[in-house]
Parts: structure tokens; C-alpha cells; sequence
């Protein structure tokens, strides 16, 4: 498992990796459905998000695309250490990869790629798939709480290939990286301080929103691609890699940076809108309001 993990994480992966897929599966499915009824604070902002986004949608449909979301992000930690298994000749069996093609033609244009997605389906997967049949990416993530995950997280995906950028102060590494024709794949579906995004539309209501994306894309000339993972019905995965989002430059930075960060949203919500259930619906996404960024800006 390589000299430079710890004794305490090589312990950790042989045992994690002693007990079977379906038995992990299992144990976290159920984890994820008592968390959901114990967890009184989180079950009550994913079902007030549900009714917010769905208002036409029965209780009974919200209730279950609530605890069917808890599941399926449960199972990103079931199935993440398979990544150490997988290569190009099976990842196959895992995710099914359309649109590859897009990501390819846009790293040929040379001024790098931005890959961006949302806390969905499996994210983890898809990113493993894409750094295993192309050029792997590389993954803006914010430092884990726990030394152990943070170490292990690392080590897994670079078993792929994938490397990490970490998400403080990581504008200029980011924009190194472009300048030489990489890809960054960033999640960008969650709330922000008022003094650090901007608003846009998400669902219906405002919702802030990192503009982050939409600088890199505006000064690098970056492709910016969207990616989704989605679940199956067989347990498998679909990977879709979208085509190129094209960056509004029309000289109003301000108004540009809007623009590029509303469309970015508006695909996100869209892919959601197909497979909410995949959703991390448990995150405080409309916490920041419009009224704080008055008070911000002395408005």
C-alpha cells in the first residue's frame, strides 16, 4: 500500500477492506436511515429544502426522497476505498462514462478545464473514471477534520492519479495549474458568506453562491465542463460530462461574474431536478441571505 501512509491508515484500509461491499453497503445503509431519525436537526433542513424546492410535491414523496438522499450519500463512504481496485480495464464494471469526448476537445484547447459539479450521486467515482480512460484531474477539496480521513482520502485517489488542491487560498495554484493546460473538478453547490460570493437564483430563491468558477474562466480562458455522477438502478454508475459552458465576457466584471455563476447554478439545479433523491439536501444551502450581503456592502 505504499511507504508513506501510516501504519494507523494501512490498518484502517486492511481492515475496511476485510469486510465485504455488500456487507459495507448494508452497515451504512442502515447508519444513513438512523441517522436520519435521529438526527432531528438535519432531517428537518433536508425536508424544509425538499418542500422549498418541490412545493407541488406530496409529503409522502418528500419524506422518501429525504431518506433515500441520506442513503445514497452513506454509500459514497461504503464504496470509496473500491477506488484502490480499480483500473482501465475494469472500471467498466463501476461507471459507465458519457460525453469523454467533450473533456478531451477542451483540454486540446490548451488553457486548461474546469470541471464543475455538486455533492451528487457519486462524485468519487466519476472522478476516478475520468482520471483512469483520460488526463486525471484534479480535485479542490476542503482539509477533512480528521487527520486519518484526510490522509486516507489523499492516498486513495491518487491511486488514480488525482491530486489534490486544497480548497484555502487555492485561487493561484489553481490558475498555475490551468496555465498549464490541467483540470480542476470543484463542487460548487454550496452556501458561501455573503462577503465571499454572490447571489443567484438556485430553486427559486436566492441562494449564494461561490464566483470562483466564473473568475478563473473570465482571466484564464479556461473551459468550464459540467460533470454529474448519478446512481443507477443496478448499483452501477453514470458519469456525464457536458459540453463546454461558454464563459459571457463582455467587459462589465461584476455583471459577468453574475451571469457566469447564475448559468453554472442553473445546470446544477437542472441535473438535480432529474435525480433529486442524490442530492446532499441536509446542507444549509439558502443559509446566507440577501439582507446579509446589504449589510456587507453598507447597502
Amino acid at each position: 500500500m505504499g511507504d508513506k501512509m501510516s501504519l494507523k491508515l494501512k490498518i484502517v484500509i486492511l481492515i475496511f477492506r476485510a469486510v465485504p461491499l455488500a456487507v459495507r453497503r448494508a452497515v451504512f445503509s442502515g447508519l444513513a436511515g438512523l441517522a436520519y431519525h435521529l438526527s432531528l436537526k438535519h432531517r428537518l433542513i433536508a425536508l424544509h429544502n425538499l418542500i422549498r424546492s418541490f412545493p407541488k410535491k406530496p409529503i409522502d414523496e418528500i419524506v422518501d426522497i429525504a431518506r433515500v438522499s441520506y442513503k445514497n450519500f452513506a454509500l459514497i463512504f461504503a464504496e470509496f476505498p473500491e477506488i484502490l481496485c480499480l483500473d482501465r480495464n475494469n472500471i467498466g464494471k463501476w461507471v459507465s462514462v458519457r460525453g469523454l469526448e467533450h473533456y478531451e476537445s477542451a483540454l486540446r484547447e490548451g488553457r486548461g478545464v474546469v470541471l464543475i459539479t455538486a455533492h451528487f450521486g457519486n462524485w468519487e467515482m466519476g472522478l476516478a473514471a475520468m482520471a483512469l480512460l483520460s488526463r486525471p484531474p484534479t480535485f479542490v477539496a476542503r482539509t477533512l477534520d480528521s487527520a486519518i480521513l484526510e490522509e486516507g482520502s489523499i492516498y486513495i485517489r491518487s491511486t488514480v492519479g488525482i491530486g489534490i488542491i486544497h480548497k484555502e487560498n487555492a485561487m493561484r495554484p489553481m490558475l498555475r495549474l490551468l496555465k498549464q493546460g490541467g483540470a480542476v473538478k470543484m463542487l460548487i453547490d454550496q452556501n458561501v458568506a455573503a462577503d465571499e460570493g454572490v447571489f443567484i437564483n438556485f430553486f427559486g430563491r436566492p441562494a449564494c453562491a461561490t464566483p470562483g468558477v466564473a473568475l478563473m474562466a473570465m482571466r484564464s480562458g479556461a473551459a468550464v465542463l459540467p460533470v454529474f455522477t448519478s446512481r443507477m438502478p443496478d448499483g452501477t454508475y453514470l458519469t456525464e460530462i457536458g459540453p463546454k459552458v461558454e464563459t459571457v465576457y463582455t467587459g462589465d466584471r461584476r455583471r459577468d461574474v453574475a451571469t457566469n455563476t447564475q448559468n453554472y447554478a442553473t445546470i446544477i439545479e437542472n441535473h438535480i431536478r432529474k435525480y433529486p433523491e442524490q442530492w446532499l439536501w441536509i446542507h444549509q444551502r439558502w443559509k446566507t441571505k440577501t439582507s446579509q450581503a446589504r449589510i456587507v456592502t453598507g447597502g
